[in-house]
C-alpha cells in the first residue's frame, strides 16, 4: 500500500492578489467606535451605501442633458449622426464615471458575499461603476465599440454591466479577458481610439485642411480677446449681455461694449471681431461666453485637486436661498497643502432640492465622487448649529461619521461665539435699541444714508464687529451728534413729533446711565471684536483659536478686577446722578458698579464658558500637547501617542505608532533650539517651518499628525462669505442666472487669485477640446 503524505489531504493556499479582497466581507473588520467628545458618544449603526436614482451627474450637449450613470445613460448609436461626435467628445471631456465609495453593496451568497472594490480603478484605467444597477461597465467600449477589423465584443460591459465579482482576480479573471492585448479586438480598437481622441481632440477635415498662417493668427487673437473680457468681467463683478444686444441698441451690454473698446485702441483687435469676424465664428455669443466661463471654472476645479492631492481634508458647508429663493449650498474644502500652507477653497456651489441632511449629504458626495476625493480621506467637518446639520443621529455630521467615523464635526466657534455675545447683550438691550435710535434721527437732519459719511454706521443684525464700530463711531462722534440733535429740538421746520424724539434722544445721550454702559461695552467689546476677527481667518487653527478664547476671557476677567476706577474716568463728562432721599435702599456706586459693571462682565464670562465648553474635549487637549507657544513647554509624548493611536487609527498602522514615540523624542531635542522653529506661536507656523526647513523629510509621522490636527475646521466663515458674493452676484437684476452658470462665476469670483494665473494658451486648449469648433487655432 503506497504510503499517502499530509497534501494529499490538504492543498496549499494560493498567495493572496490585489483581488482577493473583493472575496472578503470588509464589514467583518471591526473599527473602534470614535467620537469626538467620548463622553456624549453613542454607537451608530452602519448604513449600506446610497444606491438611488438621485446620486447621478448630468451634462449638458446643446440643449440635450446627458446621464453620466453608466446604467442610466443611452447608448450613442441612439442620437442622430450628426450629433454623435459631439456628445462622444462631450463625455471624453468628463471622463470616465468613477464612483468611489467606503463599502459597496454586497451581492452573492450570504454566508460569503462580494463586493466592487474601488482599488480597481487604479488597475484599469477605462473600468467604470454604476451605483445604480451595482456594476462594472468599460468606457471606451461604450464610445467607440462599432466591431471594426476581428471579432465582436460582449455586450456585458457596454449595456448589462459586469457583477459576477466571483470571477475578478485570479487567472481567469473577467477583466483581463475584456482588455485582450490584440489591437483588433472590440475592446482595444475602442481603447486605441479613446487615447488617440484624448491626445488630439482634432477632426478629420481639419486634419486634412491645408492650413493657413494668417487666418489661424486671427482665430488665434480674436478667441483670446473673448477670453480675456469674460476673465476681466468676472473678476470685477459685471454682468456678460445686456437687455437688448441688438446691432441698433445704444448698449448691448457689458461683454460686446468692452469687446467694441478694444477695438476701438487696438487695430489688429478691430480687423478680426465684429463685421470683421466670420459670421459663424465670431465667438461673441452667449453660449461661448458661458463655455469660457466653465473652461475658467473647471481649471480652477482641477488645480484645487492637484493642491488637495493625497492630503486628507475637512467639508465646511453651509446653504442658503439666492435672490430667486432657491436653496443653494456652498462646499468649501479645508486642507495643507504640500508646502505645509493651510488653505481653504471654495470648491463648488449646489443647488439642493431641500435641506434635509440626506438630501446634502447626497448632493455633496456627488461632487466629491465626481473629483475623485475619498471620502476615506474625510478628517473633518465643519457646520453650523442647525438641528439638520450637527443632530447626533440624523444629522449631516452623523452621517459622514457612519461611512468614515474619523470625520469629526466641530461646531463653527464664530457662531458660538456670537450667540455669547447676543445672549450678554440682552442686558444692555435698551441702550443698544436707543443707539440705533439716535441714528435714525440723525437720518431726518442730514438725509438717508449720509450719516455714514460722519461714520455714525448703523449695527447689523448677524454682523456682531458692526455692533462694536457702532458704539465707536458715537464715541467719536459725541459732540457732533449732539450738536446735531440740539439743531433739530429747535428748528421750527420740524415737524413736532421729530423734534419730540430729538429732545428726549439728547436726554438720553447726555444721561449718566447711557454714557456709563456705552463706555462699558467699548471695553467689553473691544476685546471680543478681537477674538470674532481671528475666528474668521482662513488659516486659523483649532488650538490657536482656543488659545485666544481663554485669552480673550483673561481680558475681560481682569477689567472686571481692575477696571472700575478708569471706567469711572472716562465717563466723568456726562450728568451726574443724585440719589433720591428716603427711597434708595443702595448707593448709586454700589447700583453701578454691582448690578450693572459687575453683573454685565460676569454674564459675559458665563456666556463663553458654557458656549466653548464643549470644545475642551479630549481631542482638543491632547493636540495642544503639540502647540510650539512658550517655547513648546506643553510638549508630552505620552500624549501626543495618545491622541494618533486613539483618534487617528486609520492614519497610522501599529508600526509606525511604535516609531511616532522615538521621533518625538528626537524632534523634543532637536526643533525647539532651531534658530527658526524655536519662537513659533501657533501649530499652523510650525507645519509651515517643518517644510521650509525640511523637517517634514526628517519627522514625517510627526508632520502627518500636524496636518491631521490642522484639517479640524475652525469657523464656516468662509462658506458665508461664499454667500456674501452670491448676494452680490445675483441680484434682483440677474436673477434668472441659470446654476451652473452661477457655480462657475462664483468659483471663479472668489478663487480668482488661481484664475488669474492661468495662461492664456491653456484656456484655449481646453476650450477647444471641449468639443469641435469651426475654426482652428494650430
Amino acid at each position: 500500500m503506497k504510503r499517502k503524505t499530509i497534501d494529499s489531504y490538504f492543498t496549499k493556499a494560493k498567495p493572496p492578489s490585489e483581488f482577493d479582497i473583493g472575496n472578503s466581507d470588509p464589514s467583518e473588520t471591526t473599527e473602534p467606535n470614535i467620537n469626538v467628545n467620548p463622553q456624549t458618544s453613542t454607537q451608530i449603526p452602519d448604513e449600506e451605501p446610497t444606491n438611488s436614482s438621485t446620486m447621478q451627474s448630468m451634462i449638458n450637449v446643446g440643449n440635450k442633458t446627458l446621464m453620466r450613470d453608466p446604467a442610466l445613460r443611452k447608448p450613442i448609436d441612439s442620437y442622430p449622426s450628426k450629433e454623435q461626435e459631439d456628445i462622444v467628445n462631450a463625455y471624453i471631456h468628463y471622463g470616465s464615471y468613477r464612483f468611489p465609495l467606503s463599502k459597496y453593496p454586497p451581492s452573492g451568497p450570504i454566508n460569503h458575499p462580494r463586493r466592487f472594490q474601488h482599488t480597481w480603478f487604479k488597475k484599469f484605467n477605462w473600468l467604470e461603476y454604476s451605483p445604480t444597477s451595482d456594476a462594472a461597465y468599460c468606457f471606451p467600449c461604450f464610445l467607440y465599440l462599432k466591431d471594426p477589423l476581428g471579432k465582436s465584443g460582449s455586450d456585458a460591459f457596454t449595456v448589462q454591466g459586469f457583477k459576477n465579482w466571483k470571477k475578478v482576480g485570479g487567472k481567469e479573471c473577467s477583466f483581463s479577458t475584456h482588455m485582450e492585448k490584440d489591437t483588433n479586438s472590440a475592446h482595444g480598437y475602442s481603447s486605441l481610439c479613446w487615447e488617440n481622441a484624448k491626445k488630439t481632440g482634432t477632426h478629420i477635415d481639419k486634419a486634412l485642411e491645408k492650413p493657413n498662417p494668417q487666418l489661424i493668427e486671427n482665430n488665434l487673437l480674436r478667441i483670446k480677446t473673448s477670453i480675456e473680457i469674460v476673465r476681466w468681467l468676472t473678476f470685477q463683478n459685471c454682468a456678460f449681455r445686456g437687455h437688448d444686444e441688438s446691432s441698433k441698441s445704444k448698449n448691448q451690454g457689458n461683454f460686446l461694449e468692452m469687446l467694441k473698446l478694444l477695438a476701438y485702441y487696438n487695430k489688429d483687435v478691430h480687423d478680426v471681431v465684429m463685421g470683421n469676424a466670420p459670421q459663424n465664428a465670431k465667438y461673441t455669443s452667449p453660449a461661448i461666453q458661458k463655455e469660457i466661463l466653465q473652461v475658467f471654472a473647471d481649471k480652477v476645479q482641477k488645480t484645487i485637486r492637484e493642491e488637495i492631492g493625497d492630503s486628507k481634508f475637512c467639508i465646511i458647508v453651509d446653504e442658503s436661498r439666492d435672490i430667486s429663493k432657491r436653496e443653494q449650498m456652498a462646499i468649501v474644502i479645508r486642507f495643507v497643502d504640500r508646502n505645509g500652507f493651510l488653505l481653504e477653497r471654495f470648491f463648488e456651489l449646489v443647488h439642493v432640492k431641500d435641506t434635509t441632511s440626506k438630501t446634502l449629504k447626497e448632493e455633496i458626495s456627488i461632487v466629491l465622487s465626481n473629483h475623485e476625493l475619498s471620502i476615506q480621506n474625510l478628517r473633518g467637518q465643519g457646520y453650523d448649529g442647525a438641528s439638520n446639520m450637527r443632530g447626533e443621529w440624523n444629522g449631516l455630521q452623523a452621517l459622514f461619521m457612519r461611512d468614515c467615523p474619523y470625520a469629526y464635526y466641530v461646531h463653527c466657534l464664530a457662531h458660538q461665539l456670537q450667540l455669547a455675545l447676543i445672549a450678554a447683550a440682552r442686558e444692555v438691550a435698551s441702550q443698544i435699541a436707543e443707539l440705533e435710535h439716535l441714528i435714525e434721527i440723525e437720518e431726518v437732519e442730514t438725509g438717508k444714508g449720509l450719516n455714514q459719511i460722519g461714520t455714525l454706521q448703523c449695527p447689523g443684525d448677524t454682523r456682531w464687529s458692526s455692533h462694536f464700530k457702532s458704539i465707536c463711531s458715537l464715541l467719536r462722534m459725541f459732540n457732533a451728534t449732539r450738536s446735531v440733535l440740539e439743531k433739530i429740538a429747535i428748528d421750527s421746520q420740524q415737524s413736532y413729533a421729530q423734534r419730540g424724539d430729538a429732545k428726549s434722544a439728547l436726554k438720553k445721550l447726555l444721561s449718566f446711565d447711557f454714557v456709563f454702559i456705552l463706555h462699558l461695552m467699548e471695553d467689553i467689546m473691544g476685546f471680543t471684536d478681537g477674538l470674532c476677527r481671528a475666528l474668521q481667518h482662513k488659516s486659523q487653527d483649532i488650538l490657536n483659536a482656543m488659545h485666544l478664547v481663554v485669552g480673550t476671557k483673561s481680558l475681560i476677567q481682569k477689567l472686571r478686577d481692575d477696571g472700575w476706577e478708569l471706567l469711572l474716568q472716562k465717563v466723568s463728562y456726562a450728568e451726574i446722578i443724585r440719589s433720591r432721599r428716603n427711597k434708595d435702599t443702595i448707593t448709586v456706586e454700589h447700583h453701578y458698579r454691582v448690578n450693572v459693571f459687575s453683573a454685565t462682565i460676569d454674564q459675559q464670562l458665563q456666556e463663553l464658558n458654557s458656549r466653548f465648553s464643549e470644545q475642551t474635549t479630549e481631542l482638543l487637549t491632547l493636540s495642544a500637547s503639540l502647540s510650539p507657544i512658550d517655547g513648546y513647554k506643553h510638549f508630552d509624548v505620552e500624549n501626543i501617542c495618545r491622541l494618533a493611536e486613539k483618534y487617528y487609527p486609520q492614519d497610522f498602522s501599529e508600526n509606525e505608532i511604535s516609531h511616532l514615540k522615538y521621533q518625538l523624542e528626537l524632534f523634543y531635542c532637536d526643533v525647539p533650539k532651531h534658530p527658526d522653529m524655536k519662537n513659533l506661536s501657533t501649530i499652523t507656523a510650525l507645519c509651515r517651518s517643518l517644510v521650509e526647513n525640511r523637517k517634514s523629510d526628517v519627522y514625517p509621522l510627526v508632520d502627518r499628525l500636524i496636518q491631521l490636527i490642522l484639517t479640524l475646521p475652525v469657523s464656516t466663515a468662509t462658506s458665508e462669505r461664499a454667500f456674501s458674493a452670491m448676494k452680490i452676484v445675483k441680484t434682483s437684476l440677474r436673477n434668472k442666472m441659470e446654476d451652473d452658470f452661477l457655480s462657475d462665476y462664483l468659483l471663479v469670483y472668489i478663487e480668482k487669485e488661481i484664475a488669474g494665473k492661468f495662461e492664456i494658451k491653456s484656456i484655449i486648449d481646453d476650450f477647444y477640446s471641449m468639443k469641435p469648433r469651426r475654426t482652428r487655432v494650430k
